[in-house]
């Protein structure tokens, strides 16, 4: 399959469609191991901290499958903009939200509560 012009649209170099091809594959490849990590650490713990944290990771691989489609024409420039920039708005909401919800180490101790 040859990705260029034709496939992504004009505003993808043919010449460097092969690299962007490439990085985003491999996004989707290490997005995916983290996000096996994150379901991984959630099954042992099953807590709301690690269930979001596995969502997050989730979102960012749909965010690299929306990229990866947007490249060989299969998602439109459109969709990718509402998807990847939506995306990146809850992921930092859900990040944040951890951050504002994470305890000292010295709460731990003393209050000992399900996430």
């Amino acid at each position: 399959m040859v990705i260029g012009m034709s496939v992504a649209g004009d505003w993808l170099d043919p010449q460097l469609a092969p690299v962007l091809i490439a990085v985003i594959a491999l996004a989707v490849l290490g997005t995916t191991a983290l996000f096996a990590v994150g379901l991984t650490a959630y099954a042992r713990r099953r807590t709301i901290r690690y269930c979001l944290i596995a969502v997050v990771l989730g979102l960012l691989v749909v965010r690299s499958l929306t990229g990866l489609g947007t490249v060989l024409g299969l998602v439109p420039m459109t969709v990718h903009h509402l998807v990847e920039h939506g995306f990146d708005f809850l992921i930092a909401v859900l990040v944040l939200y951890l951050v504002f919800r994470s305890r000292s180490a010295s709460d731990d101790v003393s209050v000992r509560s399900d996430d």
